[in-house]
C-alpha cells in the first residue's frame, strides 16, 4: 500500500506540472497502473503505452523491496521484457529471474536501489526493431535484403518489415523516459541509466549507448549478436565493428560490458567479439575499468545462461 500511494501521488503531481527535466508534461493519465502477478520479490506494474514511433505495447516497470517513493533510485532499461520476470508466461519455460536477483543485489547492499523499466519486443517485428539502422543502412541492399527476409521467415512472417531501431530509441528517450523520470522517485542522470539486452537486445544496448550517451551511462550487452542473422558471416560484424570504431569511445561513453558463452548461437560470437575488444582497446577503454568482455564456457544462448551471470554486469553498472 505504501509503494502504491507514492506512486498515485507521483502521477497526480506530475499531472500538474513539468518533469524535472523540463520537457513538455505527458496528458494527464485516464489510466492507472496495473499491478501484474508472477514476480517473488518487488512489485511489477504495468502500463498500456500508446507510441508515436513504434505499434504500442505494454510498458512495465519492476520496483524492488527497497522502493518507498522517497529514496531516489537508478533505473535499468531492459529489452525484452516478455522474458525477464515470469517462466509460466515465457515461449520456451525460462526467465531471467529478474525480480530475484536484483532485489537480492539490494538487500545485500551490494548494489546501489534500482528499478527496471522492461521494454517489450514487437514479437514478429523483433529482430527489425532491435537491428542498428545506422550501421543497417552501410549494407549492400541485396545482402541485407536476404538476412531480413530470412529472419523473417525464422519468425513466421511471409513479408520483412523495415528496420526501425532509430524510431525504437525515440520511443524510448522520448516517452519512456520522461514517463518513468516524472512519475517514479529515481536519479535522472546518463551516470545512473543503464542499458541492457542479449543477443539482439545486446545490439540495442550497444546502439543505444553510441546514440545516447548523455542518457544511458552503461550499456551492458550479453551474448551480443554480431553476426545479425543466423548464419556467421563477414558483412554485418563488419558494418557492426565500424560504429564500435567510431562512436563507442570513452569520451562520450561511460561503461560497456560485454559476454558470450561458448554453447549453441554464442559458439559463432568469440571471434566477432574479439574485433570489438580490439577497437575498444584501440579507442581507449582501459579493460576492468570503464569496460570489460568475459567468456562463459559451456553457457548458451538462452535465459537460464544469463540468469546465471546476471549479477556480474549489474555489479559493473551499480556495484557499491
Amino acid at each position: 500500500m505504501k509503494v502504491f500511494l507514492a506512486i498515485i501521488f507521483n502521477i497526480l503531481l506530475f499531472s500538474c506540472t513539468q518533469n524535472p527535466n523540463g520537457s513538455p508534461n505527458l496528458k494527464e493519465p485516464s489510466m492507472f497502473l496495473d499491478t501484474i502477478d508472477g514476480v517473488s520479490k518487488g512489485t511489477l506494474l504495468r502500463w498500456e503505452l500508446a507510441s508515436n514511433f513504434i505499434p504500442s505495447r505494454p510498458l512495465d516497470i519492476w520496483l524492488p523491496s527497497s522502493y518507498d517513493g522517497a529514496q531516489k533510485h537508478n533505473v535499468l532499461y531492459m529489452y525484452d521484457a516478455q522474458m525477464l520476470f515470469d517462466a509460466t508466461t515465457t515461449w520456451n519455460g525460462q526467465e531471467w529471474r529478474v525480480d530475484e536477483i536484483l532485489d537480492s543485489l539490494i538487500v545485500d547492499d551490494v548494489i546501489a536501489p534500482t528499478i527496471v523499466v522492461a521494454l517489450y519486443n514487437g514479437g514478429q517485428r523483433r529482430n527489425f526493431e532491435y537491428f542498428p539502422q545506422k550501421p543497417a543502412a552501410k549494407l549492400q541492399t541485396a545482402f541485407s535484403d536476404s538476412v531480413l527476409a530470412e529472419i523473417s521467415k525464422r519468425y513466421g512472417s511471409d513479408s520483412t518489415f523495415r528496420v526501425n531501431s532509430d524510431d525504437y530509441l525515440r520511443y524510448m528517450v522520448e516517452e519512456v523516459k520522461p514517463f518513468v523520470d516524472g512519475y517514479f522517485t529515481v536519479y535522472t542522470s546518463a551516470t545512473s541509466t543503464a542499458i541492457m539486452g542479449s543477443s539482439m537486445g545486446g545490439l540495442m544496448s550497444m546502439y543505444a549507448v553510441g546514440e545516447y550517451p548523455s542518457v544511458y551511462g552503461a550499456a551492458l550487452c550479453m551474448s551480443t549478436h554480431w553476426p545479425g542473422g543466423f548464419t556467421p558471416n563477414e558483412e554485418i560484424p563488419a558494418v557492426f565493428n565500424a560504429y564500435v570504431e567510431q562512436n563507442i569511445i570513452p569520451e562520450r561513453v561511460g561503461k560497456i560490458y560485454f559476454d558470450y558463452g561458448t554453447e549453441t548461437l554464442d559458439a559463432m560470437y568469440k571471434p566477432f567479439q574479439n574485433n570489438v575488444n580490439v577497437a575498444l582497446e584501440e579507442n581507449g577503454f582501459v579493460l576492468g575499468e570503464n569496460w570489460t568482455t568475459e567468456q562463459f564456457p559451456g553457457a548458451a544462448h538462452d535465459e537460464k545462461s544469463w540468469a546465471n551471470r546476471l549479477h556480474i554486469p549489474l555489479i559493473f553498472a551499480f556495484g557499491k
